[in-house]
């Protein structure tokens, strides 16, 4: 018999996704196997499925928690921005379409049918199937069609809960607007209420907690202190990345490209003891004492480009090297270290070519078709073993890439200068891997490190479910739980 439930917000960054992972892991430890869903999710952060599809970062995350292998049902409906007022539409894996925000909003009437399709497949797996809500339902002028909160709890007939964010304030009014505003079938599905993220001593929001369940009449499962080993876990967002832990001695500059995707490569060396890696803000320049600069992903690699020559970081780049610095691009950082980007289909706005910034004697031509599939390779170098994911349009080739150092399915990938001081490759991920991690690093000057990246991901996911337990009322939230 499959329950389910589903955690709604009382606004953006509540830390609904960390709380279905925890949920997710404190449930499987229970014995209950369990998966999570998002019906609708909006990132350039996506995870590349082991059915060849792609989601949403955080579901594979969730699906970790769960002890599973992430699956295209777990998000079927993937928005990824390409500008700011429109994004490329996956459904269940697959591009879809690219569209303005009003034209999707008239799409997601025909999206729904596909997204019960996933819900009731994923739920035949399961014995209990955590949804995760989007955005919030407070948005009510966004209500007739949605499929992400209300919309999807009334096709699925799901109780809710509603999580408040104390850290930013005014979280009294952020759930009792929300019961104020609703409409009251919506409002009648919210069963109880979970306050996240509070600083200090939880018994002074006691009358607080009191005030909300009078008002509402929903019942109060638990007020949830600040996690504060979440940095250990993947960020969903780019902007989560910007106050971190100050680390090692080895600085790694990143630059943040308007449209970046695909960033979970940072993760693991924000993680590592032995880096300090530094987000740097268009307007910044880059920093000269930089060991490393990494290009990231960009979901239009063209257009970041452009931002990248206008933020002046060509010319610091191009000083970085003089100086005998390293440089690592990935996917379309890659593709902007090469001699040019042909687009001769318009894939990225009107057809043409321009220059790339030069540090690599190769060049990139943007075809239609999406490269995406999970990999295990080789670190020529050295024989470690990578694994990783590539998910790209276009392809890469050019004198450079005879000194490709990495090899999988019986070719080699990536490219490198002569002096193999700037490096790029397609393949996502593989800072992940530990022994291609400190092989890369030492390279750098790091010291050596027994840091374990998929270890330390488990043993965190363990310590947010066992700070779950020990602050929410567990039993009742899973008890809310519906047949369906």
């Amino acid at each position: 018999m499959t329950r389910s439930i589903m955690i709604q917000g009382a606004g953006s960054n509540v830390g609904k996704s960390l709380l279905v992972a925890g949920i997710a892991r404190a449930a499987r430890r229970r014995g209950i196997s369990v998966a999570p869903f998002k019906p609708q999710n909006m990132s350039n952060n996506a995870a590349v499925t082991v059915d060849g599809g792609e989601i949403g970062r955080a579901q594979a995350l969730q699906a970790r928690a769960a002890g599973r292998d992430p699956v295209i049902d777990m998000n079927p409906v993937l928005l990824k921005p390409e500008t700011e007022i429109g994004a490329q539409v996956i459904v269940q894996g697959k591009r879809f379409a690219t569209m303005r925000a009003r034209d999707y909003g008239r799409a997601k009437a025909e999206l729904m049918p596909r997204v019960m399709e996933s819900f009731h497949r994923l739920a035949e797996s399961a014995d209990l199937v955590l949804v995760e809500g989007a955005g919030s339902p407070a948005e009510i002028n966004l209500r007739d069609g949605d499929i992400a909160n209300m919309g999807f709890a009334a096709a699925a007939n799901l109780p809710v809960v509603l999580v408040g964010d104390i850290d930013r304030g005014g979280v009294i009014a952020q759930l009792v607007g929300t019961n104020a505003i609703l409409p009251a079938t919506d409002r009648d599905r919210i069963r109880g209420f979970v306050v996240n993220k509070f600083r200090g001593d939880v018994s002074l929001f006691d009358d607080g907690r009191s005030e909300i369940v009078s008002r509402t009449g929903w019942q109060d499962l638990g007020v949830l202190p600040w996690f504060s080993e979440a940095w250990r876990l993947p960020a969903e967002d780019v902007m989560d990345l910007a106050s971190l832990r100050r680390g090692g001695p080895i600085k790694v500059a990143v630059p943040r490209l308007a449209r970046i995707a695909n960033f979970d490569d940072l993760d693991p060396l924000v993680a590592e003891p032995e880096v300090q890696v530094t987000i740097i803000e268009p307007g910044r320049p880059l920093p000269g004492d930089a060991d490393l600069v990494l290009i990231p992903g960009s979901k239009s690699t063209i257009s970041d480009l452009a931002d990248f020559r206008r933020n002046g970081w060509d010319i610091d780049l191009a000083a970085h090297i003089r100086r005998g610095g390293h440089v690592m691009g990935v996917c379309g950082g890659y593709q902007m270290l090469g001699s040019g980007i042909a687009d001769p289909d318009g894939i990225e706005g009107a057809p043409g070519h321009v220059p790339g910034l030069g540090h690599l004697d190769v060049a990139t031509r943007l075809e239609p078709a999406k490269t995406l599939a999970l990999k295990t390779a080789t670190y020529l170098p050295t024989g470690d073993i990578v694994e990783g994911y590539e998910i790209h349009l276009g392809q890469t080739d050019g004198p450079d890439r005879a000194r490709g150092w990495l090899g999988f399915d019986g070719r080699i990938e990536g490219a490198a200068s002569s002096n193999g001081r700037v490096m790029g490759t397609y393949l996502h991920g593989l800072f992940a891997s530990d022994a291609f991690r400190r092989a890369f690093l030492a390279r750098l000057g790091a010291g050596a490190s027994d840091f374990a990246y998929s270890e330390t991901l488990d043993l965190t996911l363990d310590e947010l479910a066992d700070h779950l337990e020990a602050h929410l009322d567990l039993d009742a939230l899973l008890g809310l739980a519906r047949k369906i």
